[in-house]
């Protein structure tokens, strides 16, 4: 008997904790189904897609690191959130095997700031660090709640077509390479009262197996929120740092149990048990 299942892709893939997040919502709801992780590498990308189109027990995947804008051509349609991003971390096979494009990181990052972003503010503050999938909905979900975004990256150019097109007034004084945080500034921060700044580590660095993200935190104001997206290992450095200087802290987890809260239900068409949340952290970071 056949079995619904969808999956994860990747290059490198086993660090993924996706497959614990959607078996452990699965086995709660008692629903008949599997999630899996796959080694995808980019010159494979296209030939994994086209075979998986033709297996209708196939419910679609995640998309993470380094596929999130290059699947976009090889899927038949995107959603409006997938299509203003040009990124897509979630692709859901529909009934007659065609392919659709979501983008569920957008939702996934908010969920825990929602509280915050709820208060008023005088004004919003997002640096973002990094310039690829991830950082692209990051920095359009945080330009849709009222921030002025700042793009921190290595690539000057892709750093300047992403932040012109959150914003298409903005000066490159919003631009920093991501070098030049590493070094100690002796910037004068003015009075933050009223702001709400926020500074996201949207890159792969500092994860397990990944270079550490090098940044000296006289870059980041005093009552900023630091964010940062990696997960493994769950405080990074940057987090650590910042809990040390009494800094509010977003660990990677929240994202990553909020973007696959909206794609588990593309793939198996039922909303996961969020009141089990805490349960399933201490599965993760077990």
């Amino acid at each position: 008997m056949s079995t619904a299942y969808a999956e994860v892709i990747g290059d490198p893939i086993a660090h993924s904790k996706s497959p614990l997040i959607h078996n452990f919502w699965l086995e709660r709801l008692g629903l008949a189904g599997r999630y899996e992780r796959s080694h995808v590498r980019p010159d494979e990308l296209a030939s994994y897609l086209a075979e998986r189109r033709g297996d209708a027990d196939w419910r679609g995947c995640n998309v993470t690191i380094p596929h999130k804008q290059a699947v976009v051509p090889l899927v038949d349609r995107l959603d409006p959130t997938a299509e203003k991003i040009g990124a897509v971390n979630t692709i859901r096979r529909e009934g007659d095997g065609s392919l659709t494009g979501f983008n569920t990181d957008l939702g996934g990052f908010l969920e825990p700031l929602r509280g915050e972003l709820a208060k008023h503010h005088l004004y919003r503050m997002a640096r973002i660090i990094g310039a690829g999938g991830a950082a692209r909905a990051i920095a359009h979900a945080l330009a849709g709640a009222g921030f002025a975004i700042a793009i921190i990256a290595r690539d000057e150019d892709k750093a300047r077509a992403l932040l012109k097109e959150v914003d298409p007034v903005a000066s490159d004084s919003m631009l920093a390479s991501l070098s030049s945080w590493a070094e100690h500034t002796d910037f004068r921060w003015d009075d933050r009262s009223g702001v709400l700044d926020i500074v996201v580590n949207a890159t792969s660095l500092g994860m397990v197996g990944a270079p550490p993200l090098a940044i000296d935190f006289s870059h980041i104001p005093a009552d900023a929120i630091v964010y940062d997206i990696v997960y493994a290992p769950l405080e990074t450095p940057l987090l650590a740092e910042a809990r040390h200087r009494g800094l509010r802290t977003v660990d990677g987890l929240s994202m990553l149990i909020g973007q696959a809260a909206e794609a588990f239900a593309l793939f198996f068409g039922e909303r996961p048990p969020r009141e089990q949340d805490a349960e399933l952290r201490a599965l993760l970071t077990a």
